[in-house]
């Protein structure tokens, strides 16, 4: 009778967990349906395991030598807006050496399931910026990352500020090391934050990158090109990147809190990512539960159809 009962309530619950998802393949289907992209839809990031929701936060505003406008609101103010963050449906967290946001990040999630949300960070292997003399190797800079966000990995790693075009050549040592941290599990993806068009069409053709980070807006504004003009040439890159199966992260969507105060081009600029294709996700500095609300608000009047038509748009200049 014993275990009767409890073949009963196996076969009991697996029937709960396969309406459970049912019903989470019927919403994503719903949302399919509506035809309006979703910030908080879960997107994978090209070809790794990590999903993450389509908006993230950023907490690097005006960010360098482990400070930034996160940090500077203090604990209680950051733990706010982070799990302000989450409770909306955000579950991709951007932090850095650079930004000193890692304990802080830890301490705001720390009671949440490590596995419901993902954290992306970065390594400062250039001189300046951080008050240390001397850069250690990527094994020990992932040590103290692990200890400051208290977690046993992390999603995403990446080397902060590349902009040489022969950046896979400079930085070997690092990329190797990271790799043996992936394969023991300590780090599921690597790649690099660029910030020159050298550096990303160098991502292109470099085999050990998962996943970029980079600035888009249809303004060029704090991106890494001085005219509009150069814009189509960098969403090409960004979608050959995608077209390989690398992930690809848009930054400074609202040119840095540029776009603040003008409606028109916050619109235009969301819009433009989105329907472009050329991004899996975004990162927005935001400082405040009103930005989230806002910024999803505007994701929401964006139709999908743009992605879905213009996605498979490459230039064969881009693609390896």
């Amino acid at each position: 009778m014993e275990m009767k009962r409890r073949e009963f309530l196996a076969r009991s619950l697996a029937g709960v967990g396969g309406l459970l998802l049912l019903r989470a393949e019927l919403t994503a289907a719903e949302k399919q349906k509506s035809g309006m992209f979703d910030p908080y839809d879960r997107v994978r990031l090209g070809k790794t395991k990590i999903k993450v929701s389509r908006v993230g936060l950023g907490t690097g505003m005006r960010g360098g030598g482990r400070q930034s406008n996160h940090t500077r609101m203090g604990k209680e103010k950051f733990d706010a807006l982070a799990r302000g963050c989450y409770e909306k449906g955000i579950r991709l967290f951007d932090v850095a050496d650079l930004y000193g946001t890692q304990p802080f990040l830890a301490a705001a999630l720390k009671e949440l399931p490590r596995k419901d949300y993902a954290i992306s960070s970065k390594i400062w292997w250039r001189q300046g910026g951080l008050p240390e003399n001397e850069r250690p190797a990527a094994d020990v800079v992932v040590e103290r990352f692990l200890k400051e966000l208290d977690t046993d990995y992390i999603d995403l790693i990446l080397l902060h500020c590349v902009e040489s075009g022969k950046w896979p050549e400079e930085l070997g040592g690092y990329m190797e090391t990271l790799a043996k941290l992936k394969k023991k599990g300590l780090v599921r993806a690597h790649g690099v934050s660029c910030h020159s068009l050298a550096a990303l069409e160098a991502c292109v053709k470099e085999p050990w990158v998962d996943s970029v980070h980079a600035r888009i807006n249809p303004y060029a504004v704090k991106m890494d090109i001085r005219q509009v003009e150069d814009v189509p040439k960098v969403e090409a890159v960004l979608k050959a990147l995608r077209k390989q199966g690398k992930a690809v992260v848009g930054m400074k969507v609202l040119g840095e809190g540029t776009f603040r105060d003008s409606d028109e081009k916050r619109d235009n600029s969301i819009k433009y990512v989105l329907e472009s294709g050329c991004v899996d996700a975004m990162v927005v500095g935001f400082e405040k539960i009103e930005e989230i609300d806002d910024f999803a608000a505007r994701v929401r009047k964006v139709p999908m159809t743009g992605e879905t038509s213009r996605v498979q748009i490459y230039s064969p200049a881009y693609v390896a």
